[in-house]
């Protein structure tokens, strides 16, 4: 259940009363540390025992390692079946957060406030918790809802300009794959700010769990808010790998112009939304440069896609602006072509 809190956050404080939880963990990082969590416990009402867990701020945290220091802190301050775990913060706190709390003593209790505009439209929702094993994303998780899913729109004011345009993607994406009306509010939208967004972010959320609620453990339709991934991660990938991360929807804007024109490609949608639809994204972020890594490179990271079945790399593409298809299966060729056209762009 998705609930926007009003400013004494009344609806969590109702939440944590009618709940008998034993004890209070919040974890964070040193951001939402700072920025986010003062706001919090001004407004949190309870009796109960609260510990803060921090963690480092960045995608590069979101590892095995973390997770191992703290499931041995909950062990440490001796968190019972009963404890519940508040998720403060962006993507990778609330993946993280989400993944040990639901492997700690086999799940406990656990929610989420996500403080970014990517976590509210997309990484809160779903009850996909992961971790990323070597350089492979979100290779190791667990599909777990959390008990509740507090926003604040308000957190949005503390984000840099990057994190909101970071967010705005899967906000685009959730247009792409299902709403032709969200996909035109969104791309009317000449300077990318808080007030311009806000107003969308209900819709965008909407539409994942509309599609979450019908797909849970993602056999089928749920795929489909893959699009734009498939690309998009193996290139996140790759810059994990050489310890130079870019912001998740940057990865995602250029997965998705890639993966349009693959789309375009395998016949799937017409050359002029195919344009429309590459310029709308350009408009809002820069080019990603990929240069530097090599097809080979490229097609080993997505062989390794959760997607794929029997070696075969599966695709979610738009058959249309607001329709999507999952499980299809192109040609190396196709996809060679989308990469390269992709790697033109900057010459453009």
């Amino acid at each position: 259940m998705i609930t926007i809190l009003n400013d004494n956050f009344s609806e969590l404080n109702d939440f944590l009363q009618e709940k008998s939880f034993s004890k209070i963990f919040i974890l964070v990082d040193e951001n939402t540390h700072e920025y986010c969590l003062p706001v919090l416990l001004g407004n949190m009402e309870t009796d109960l025992g609260f510990e803060i867990l921090e963690i480092e701020a960045g995608e590069e945290m979101k590892n095995v390692q973390t997770a191992i220091q703290l499931w041995e802190i909950l062990t440490e301050m001796q968190a019972d079946r009963k404890a519940l775990v508040i998720n403060l913060g962006g993507g990778v706190i609330t993946d993280m957060g989400g993944f040990v709390a639901s492997t700690y003593k086999r799940r406990i209790q656990f929610i989420n406030i996500p403080t970014t505009l990517l976590s509210m439209c997309d990484a809160s929702i779903g009850g996909k918790t992961g971790i990323d094993l070597m350089h492979y994303k979100n290779m190791v998780g667990t599909f777990t809802f959390p008990e509740r899913i507090f926003v604040y729109p308000k957190f949005l004011e503390t984000l840099p300009f990057k994190e909101l345009r970071s967010g705005f993607a899967e906000m685009l994406k959730h247009g792409l794959i299902a709403d032709k009306i969200h996909w035109k509010n969104l791309v009317q939208i000449n300077k990318l700010d808080i007030e311009g967004i806000i107003p969308h972010i209900k819709t965008s959320m909407e539409i994942k769990q509309a599609v979450v609620e019908k797909d849970f453990q993602e056999k089928n339709i749920r795929k489909n808010l893959n699009f734009g991934h498939t690309i998009g991660h193996a290139v996140e990938s790759l810059y994990l790998q050489q310890g130079n991360p870019v912001l998740h929807g940057e990865a995602v804007a250029m997965g998705m112009i890639t993966e349009t024109y693959l789309a375009y490609l395998e016949e799937l949608i017409s050359e002029g939304d195919c344009i429309l639809i590459i310029e709308s994204i350009r408009k809002y972020y820069p080019y990603l440069d990929i240069g530097d890594f090599k097809d080979d490179d490229i097609f080993s990271l997505l062989l390794n896609d959760k997607k794929n079945m029997d070696s075969h790399i599966n695709f979610s593409l738009i058959s249309g602006i607001g329709a999507c298809i999952f499980d299809k299966q192109c040609s190396r060729k196709n996809i060679t072509k989308a990469i390269d056209f992709y790697r033109k762009l900057n010459d453009a």
